[in-house]
């Protein structure tokens, strides 16, 4: 198309907009700081919503072989196992959004949009950050961590919530601690007992910390996310290997699904979870922000990938509007602001009730039992996540 486009990361938001680029015919090369394209071996949650993009851009058939389909996905209390809601996932939601919902690795995920940007010819550079940019009259110029310049006429910071495109056109402003840390990590399914974990996306809460595991790979795999309340977080790394043990002390006396899941677990990754307020501006003449460089999502509604997947079709349509770039990126920064501020203030909201955190998010953990136990409550779950599920971008776009 003669437009010369440079995206700053290659995680799962910078490869599905490259992917959904180049099928718009757009040159483009991604740059990527690490020297090796790795993801660490954990699990994320592919919602409908994200689904329909996928199809779009032909790898959805490919991914729901890697993955796993849940039943349905269940909020429980921590030591009882009481429900208090349980919303049906499976061939329900396949009906009802017209696409899957989805467990799968991680690293399953990037390597499936890897591969499909080397069929579509994108050049992936290894090994070399962009540093930052300076806007001209004609293009730009894009500093790269190896001293080098690149021209082009449109940058796309899909680089993390550490963003170095973020930090040029808006100023450095520091991710702030959250006060919580999030565990990560799998058990193969074979060293547990069987039907131990439900074939479901399973949530247990309790006070301060909350409790997630699902199957991957086919049901090879178990991954869980443990999520605590801490304010000791003084190391400058944001992850690094955690201590299993510490792990397993710090859910003991949990229900024995959670515990005994622990218990086979012989390793884990410790994440500290930062966030950012939601920001007004994503977007500068010739720049555009993607997925965590504009709106880190905690993961208390599992949208995280979803919306960075969401931006990367958003983004793409709009550069292939024929409309000048600058208008074009305030079309896309219009159509997604509204949606993944929403998305992210529910999460953090989320925070505080998983946690039982107040008398207030206690109350309405009670509210919700009570209506469990009227058989009202999964409706109302159900209601609440059809917002984010049923919205399919590649059909409201055409």
């Amino acid at each position: 198309m003669g437009i010369k486009i440079v995206i700053a990361g290659a995680g799962i938001g910078g490869l599905c907009a490259a992917l959904a680029l180049r099928k718009k015919g757009f040159d483009l090369a991604v740059y990527e700081q690490s020297a090796e394209l790795s993801e660490v071996g954990t699990g994320l949650q592919l919602s409908p919503n994200a689904m329909h993009v996928l199809a779009r851009l032909n790898v959805a058939d490919e991914i729901k072989t890697l993955g796993f389909q849940p039943s349905a996905a269940v909020m429980r209390h921590y030591q009882t196992g009481t429900h208090y809601f349980s919303v049906p996932l499976g061939a329900s939601a396949t009906e009802k959004y017209a696409a899957d919902y989805l467990h799968i690795h991680r690293a399953d995920l990037h390597t499936t949009l890897y591969n499909a940007c080397i069929e579509e010819g994108v050049s992936i550079h290894l090994g070399d950050a962009v540093l930052g940019y300076q806007l001209h009259d004609n293009g730009m110029s894009i500093e790269f961590e190896s001293g080098t310049q690149v021209q082009a006429d449109l940058l796309v910071g899909a680089d993390g919530i550490k963003s170095k495109v973020q930090a040029c056109m808006l100023g450095e402003a520091p991710a702030e601690f959250t006060g919580q840390v999030a565990w990560r990590g799998t058990v193969k399914a074979s060293k547990l007992p069987k039907n131990l974990v439900k074939p479901k996306a399973n949530l247990w809460v309790g006070p301060g910390q909350h409790f997630v595991s699902y199957y991957l790979r086919g049901g090879d795999l178990v991954n869980f996310v443990a999520v605590q309340e801490r304010d000791d977080w003084r190391k400058e790394s944001w992850n690094e290997a955690g201590d299993i043990n510490e792990l397993k002390s710090a859910f003991k006396g949990w229900h024995p699904e959670v515990t005994e899941l622990l218990g086979a677990a012989e390793s884990c990754f410790l994440w500290a979870l930062f966030d950012r307020k939601p920001l007004n501006q994503w977007v500068d003449k010739h720049v555009a922000l993607l997925g965590d460089a504009c709106h880190p999502m905690l993961p208390f509604l599992a949208q995280g990938a979803a919306m960075a997947i969401e931006d990367s079709y958003a983004l793409a349509h709009c550069l292939a509007s024929n409309l000048p770039i600058p208008a074009a990126l305030e079309k896309y920064q219009n159509l997604r602001l509204a949606r993944t501020k929403g998305i992210q203030l529910g999460a953090r909201k989320n925070a505080g009730l998983y946690h039982m955190s107040t008398p207030t998010n206690q109350a309405k953990l009670a509210v919700l039992l009570g209506l469990s136990k009227l058989g009202l409550s999964d409706a109302l779950a159900a209601k609440q996540l059809d917002g984010i599920y049923g919205y399919n971008l590649p059909k409201d776009l055409g």
